[in-house]
């Protein structure tokens, strides 16, 4: 309102009078004059704020503007930050403790804001959470947008940790409880500060934390943006738009009491899909000469099978991808492939969908190469 009073060269009294006689549009069209004057030196964002402002002012005293008036949209000019896994990976990396790594994983694998990390509590995990592989946060709509009132009321979030996520929180609670000297009980919140008397983590503190992380790493991050990764993850693994707003806590439509245990458990199934998109600690080993060496006797001898070799393959059930040389392949696989019930058994390398990669990576798996299309080389290695 300052800014618009400077602009208009009049006080609010002023501007409170050009709406003295109701049918007058003066006031109006000092707005749309405002909107449309291109030397205010005001970005598109202030001026939107400005004219909300400013309408807020007159409908607050009784002289509400037309609604026509001041009409504007607020466009995103600055592209929202699309961060790849190696920039997260840098960013926990410079993470100077255990606390803002977890927060870090945390905050990347649930989509959970600001406000509600700086409230949560260790009682908001599933019981038994430590053993579970993904591991559910129930937040009752208190700790939400709206905070359980109009609109927001009933709203939850369900939502999980990837294994990451878990480990950081695991390795955090250990180090933060020899900090504070006693265990941690399930009304205690999850983030602390990190030095005497270690009260809860306050709301400013979470921006300057990152503030300082981003700076320090040289990487462009803010706590939205962490949102953001999630939102992309579970669009990624084509999840349905209810299922989306339950993880990310918000209004669910035309679904009732959809918090079910039940309902709960097939979430969880859909998304592990999105675990290997979530998870960035770890940085995949390039492939070695040799690697890219047996691949590319894979890809020669996969060329040279006859037809009744692919038929005996199909007949078989078994999907070859053995990375030998041609007549040592032909060799093994005549000899083995009636044995062979489950392919995966009688194969060193692998070519999968990535969102295969955690059920093979706890099946004694080990990636070896990403490819461009998406698809991962893995290796067994037990």
């Amino acid at each position: 309102m300052a800014r618009f009073c400077e602009w208009a060269k009049k006080n609010p009294t002023e501007l409170l009078a050009l709406k003295a006689d109701t049918r007058s549009k003066e006031a109006e069209k000092l707005l749309d004059t405002f909107v449309s004057d291109e030397k205010t030196g005001f970005p598109n964002s202030v001026k939107f704020t400005i004219v909300t402002s400013v309408k807020s002012f007159y409908k607050a005293n009784y002289a509400n503007l037309a609604s026509a008036s001041g009409a504007m949209t607020l466009e995103k000019v600055k592209p929202y930050n699309k961060l790849a896994k190696e920039s997260l990976r840098k960013l926990w990396l410079w993470a100077p403790n255990q606390r803002d790594k977890a927060l870090l994983t945390m905050a990347c694998s649930t989509a959970i804001a600001k406000e509600t990390l700086v409230n949560l509590t260790w009682g908001h995990l599933e019981a038994d959470w430590e053993q579970k592989e993904l591991p559910c946060i129930n937040i009752p709509s208190e700790l939400l947008k709206g905070h359980g009132h109009g609109r927001y009321k009933g709203v939850q979030q369900i939502t999980f940790l990837t294994p990451e996520a878990k480990r950081d929180l695991l390795n955090y609670r250990e180090w933060i409880e020899a900090k504070v000297g006693r265990k941690l009980t399930p009304e205690d919140n999850i983030f602390l500060e990190i030095a005497t008397p270690y009260g809860p983590l306050r709301y400013g503190r979470l921006g300057t934390l990152m503030w300082h992380l981003s700076h320090d790493s040289g990487i462009p991050f803010s706590w939205h943006d962490a949102r953001r990764v999630v939102n992309t993850a579970l669009e990624s693994i084509g999840i349905s738009p209810n299922w989306a707003r339950k993880i990310r806590g918000r209004k669910v439509k035309g679904e009732e009491a959809p918090y079910s245990q039940p309902a709960i458990e097939q979430l969880r199934d859909k998304f592990r899909e999105a675990v290997p998109l979530l998870e960035f600690t770890v940085e995949s080993q390039p492939a070695s000469k040799e690697v890219e060496e047996r691949l590319k006797a894979l890809e020669e001898y996969n060329k040279s099978l006859t037809p009744e070799q692919k038929e005996l393959r199909k007949r078989a059930g078994v999907q070859f991808r053995t990375a030998m040389q041609a007549e040592e392949a032909a060799e093994r696989f005549q000899k083995h492939a009636k044995k062979c019930k489950d392919s995966e058994h009688c194969e060193e390398f692998s070519q999968i969908p990535e969102v295969q990669l955690l059920a093979h990576l706890k099946d004694g798996w080990q990636i070896v190469k990403e490819l461009s299309n998406g698809e991962v080389i893995v290796k067994r290695v037990l």
